[in-house]
């Protein structure tokens, strides 16, 4: 049985790690084999979240067989929330206790306790680090507590390699999105160019752009992807909160539209399979002029560097579109030019 020392030792031995230029999957990897080796058990096993949120998969893994039988993806999810309350799960004798699952299967892998707990970022379960081992255990408090230390690491090598990623990718994002916005002085090209490209890449449900009407002063749609035409109609022109607020300058994000009674028609943001919507104003210069909304299909949070990256997109729209309609003007302004001075070639 490892000490204190041990479990102190092992932790800093983690911490260490991640001021190397070991990658996600070689810390993950690290943290699983510690927790075998100073825990003195039989196996561990990482479980996260993967490309379907709602189903848990073994990301690392130490000293189970190839073809051992895991809990259910699904279950694993369905458990998490009374795993989060207390804390921990402790089962003593997992080819007994009826909260372990496939109980033969573990007494046939030579399991005889387990103890699992949460891996949490920024408060929220992404997955759980689960510990066997292979002679009957009453884990401790000094277990438990270690075991879940070792599970935040898990929690920070994850954030870590997302925020990494994060940053290169909305910095490529950035770079090709503008460079598009601004490749162009028509106007349509632009606006299908905003919502078709920040659709595919936010993996949105679609995009609408909205803008003032200079005669009634009245919102009007102007270009939407990737929605179907009853929506667009229903959202547009609506003075909905997160365009209210918009139009005073301020990106807001309504993460449940299909029950928030402070959207112009929260039915039709149901049946078209809306759950998130962000809103974003489009200035130019000091003034709004128009609304961007993107639109999600499941309920989700935005980091505030997303929420600033788009304002950032809407602002660029706004750029372009004065760009756009002041080369029009110049066009036009020549063109009224050229008239006059043909016309008065008749005086000399």
């Amino acid at each position: 049985m490892a000490h204190d020392t041990d479990y102190f030792q092992n932790l800093c031995r983690v911490s260490r790690a991640f001021s190397t230029a070991l990658k996600k999957k070689q810390l993950l990897e690290l943290i699983v084999n510690i927790a075998v080796e100073t825990m003195s058990a039989k196996a561990a096993c990482l479980f996260l979240k993967g490309e379907d949120p709602d189903l848990f998969v073994p990301a690392a893994q130490k000293g189970l067989s190839d073809d051992y039988l895991h809990i259910a993806p699904e279950k694993a999810k369905d458990r998490i929330e009374d795993l989060v309350k207390n804390g921990y799960l402790a089962i003593p004798d997992a080819t007994k206790d009826a909260r372990a699952e496939n109980r033969k299967v573990k007494k046939a892998e030579g399991i005889a306790s387990i103890l699992v707990v949460p891996v949490m970022v920024h408060d929220r379960p992404i997955g759980v680090l689960a510990l066997y081992t292979a002679e009957r255990r009453d884990f401790s408090e000094a277990d438990i507590a270690f075991l879940t230390a070792l599970a935040d690491q898990g929690g920070i090598a994850v954030d870590r390699a997302r925020l990494i990623e994060h940053i290169r990718k909305n910095t490529k994002l950035f770079y090709d999105l503008s460079a598009a916005i601004n490749a162009s002085l028509d106007i349509r090209q632009i606006m299908t160019t905003l919502t078709k490209d920040l659709s595919r890449a936010f993996g949105a449900k679609g995009v609408t752009v909205q803008l003032i009407d200079n005669e009634d002063l009245a919102l009007k749609g102007v270009s939407s992807h990737g929605l179907r035409e009853p929506l667009v109609k229903a959202v547009s022109g609506h003075k909905e909160k997160g365009v209210t607020e918009a139009l005073k300058g301020k990106t807001t994000v309504a993460p449940t539209v299909r029950s928030d009674t402070g959207q112009a028609d929260s039915g039709a943001y149901a049946k078209a399979g809306i759950a998130t919507v962000i809103s974003a104003p489009i200035r130019s210069g000091d003034a709004v002029i128009g609304v961007l909304r993107i639109y999600f299909g499941s309920p989700r949070d935005f980091y505030d560097d997303e929420i600033m990256m788009i304002s950032a997109f809407a602002d660029q729209a706004g750029l372009a579109i004065q760009n756009a309609a002041r080369h029009v003007q110049v066009e036009n302004d020549l063109k009224d030019l050229k008239d006059d001075l043909w016309s008065h070639r008749s005086w000399f």
